[in-house]
C-alpha cells in the first residue's frame, strides 16, 4: 500500500514526529510511505487545510496514494476538506478505539488527526498505536462482527451516494481556483512522488500544463 502524509502549515513543525511514527508501524508491514511535507513551519510551500483535502482528492483518485495519512490543529478542518473530495472517505482519529473501529467499520481511505490539541506526553507513542489498529489488520470485517454485513453494505450505499454528489475529480481541478491547486500541489517533493505513482494519463496532464 502507498500511503501519503500530509502536513498542513500549523503543524509542519511536528512532521518529522508523524513521519517517524508512521514508518515505524507500516514499513515492517510492507507498506510504503510518501511524505508530501509540508517538512518545515518555513517550508516555501505553505499547504492550509483546504488544501489538504485537495491534495488528497488528487492522491486518491488518480491513483497516487491508496490512504492518506493527515492532520492538523484538531484535526477537523482537514477531515472536512479531505470529505469534500470525491472518492475520499475521511475519518478523525483521536485514539487507538477511534483508529480500529473507523478501519473495520468505515475502511475508509483517509484519516485526519488533531496535532495541536491533546498533543503532549508519549504523543508519538499514540500515534504509533493509532496506525497499527488502523494498518495491522484486515480492515472492513466489521465490529461487532455479526454486524459486518450490514456494515459494508452501508458503506457501499455511502460509496454510491457521494459519487452521486460529486464531480469527478479532474472536472474539480479544472473547476476550483487555479492558484489555490498550484499552491496545493506545489509543495517541495510533489513531482517527485506524484508523477511517479500516478496512473491517471488524464489528470497528469492537466496538473503538468500548470
Amino acid at each position: 500500500m502507498k500511503i501519503a502524509l500530509i502536513n498542513e502549515n500549523s503543524q509542519a513543525a511536528k512532521n518529522g514526529i508523524i513521519h517517524d511514527a508512521l514508518t515505524t508501524v507500516v514499513e515492517p508491514l510492507g507498506h510504503e510511505v510518501h511524505n508530501y511535507g509540508m517538512y518545515t513551519a518555513d517550508d516555501e510551500a505553505q499547504i492550509t487545510y483546504p488544501m489538504v483535502g485537495l491534495l488528497t482528492g488528487i492522491l486518491l483518485n488518480s491513483g497516487a496514494a491508496d490512504f492518506v495519512v493527515t492532520g492538523c490543529g484538531t484535526g477537523t478542518g482537514s477531515m472536512l476538506a479531505a470529505n469534500a473530495m470525491p472518492g475520499v472517505f475521511c475519518g478523525l482519529i483521536i485514539d487507538p478505539t477511534d483508529a480500529f473501529l473507523f478501519a473495520q467499520i468505515n475502511d475508509g481511505n483517509a484519516i485526519a488527526m488533531p496535532y495541536a490539541k491533546g498533543f503532549g506526553w508519549a504523543a508519538e507513542l499514540n500515534l504509533q498505536d493509532c496506525y497499527r489498529k488502523l494498518f495491522e489488520g484486515t480492515p472492513g470485517e466489521g465490529y461487532p462482527k455479526e454486524r459486518a454485513q450490514i456494515m459494508a453494505k452501508n458503506r457501499g450505499v455511502l460509496s454510491e451516494l457521494k459519487s452521486k454528489t460529486c464531480y469527478d475529480m479532474l472536472t474539480v481541478v479544472k473547476n476550483v481556483d487555479q492558484d489555490l491547486l498550484k499552491s496545493a500541489i506545489g509543495g517541495e517533493k510533489f513531482a517527485e512522488l506524484f508523477y511517479a505513482n500516478s496512473t491517471d494519463d488524464q489528470m497528469n496532464a492537466y496538473l503538468r500544463s500548470l
